[in-house]
């Protein structure tokens, strides 16, 4: 009668592989996630300094229907009365530009509503405001 020889590994054989494997694969990871505090620094000042304000869908929807076409110039006030209202701490701004209103959201950058001189004017939910 022949005894067969188990063709598996023991679990002596199998720990060594796994724990050399674990050691391979951690040592990978910590390559992978370093990352010099310098470039965290510079993504984060870059994030912070993006150019150019959002338009929410809402903003959009309410420029087409209103006609509102913005100059060149007016965006750049625009622009520079959310920059000047995030220097204040602001978090929802009414920025006032010409004859029109925009609503925006300092953090996110983004304009959330638009409203244009032949419209009742009122505001809420915000706390603070930039006429340009």
């Amino acid at each position: 009668m022949s005894i067969k020889v188990n063709q598996f590994p023991s679990i002596e054989q199998m720990s060594n592989q796994l724990g050399t494997a674990k050691k391979v694969k951690t040592a990978l990871n910590r390559q992978e996630a370093f990352t010099p505090f310098s470039e965290v620094l510079k993504e984060t000042q870059a994030k912070k300094e993006a150019p150019g304000l959002k338009f929410s869908k809402h903003a959009n929807e309410r420029l087409a229907s209103r006609n509102i076409d913005l100059t060149d110039e007016q965006y750049q006030r625009l622009e520079n009365g959310a920059k000047k209202a995030g220097e204040k701490g602001i978090n929802e701004s009414l920025v006032m530009v010409d004859d029109l209103a925009f609503i925006v959201n300092i953090k996110n950058r983004t304009v959330i509503t638009a409203v244009n001189d032949g419209e009742e004017k009122i505001f809420t939910n915000i706390d603070g405001a930039v006429i340009m």
